[in-house]
């Protein structure tokens, strides 16, 4: 089970980044 919520916490983070990344540097989209 630890390894799903660690998955889960991965998934979570690169789609923040993700997010973070489409508002300040919208032309690499």
């Amino acid at each position: 089970m630890a390894g799903f919520y660690l998955l889960g916490g991965i998934l979570a983070f690169g789609l923040l980044v993700y997010l973070m990344v489409a508002l300040l540097k919208p032309e690499w989209f």
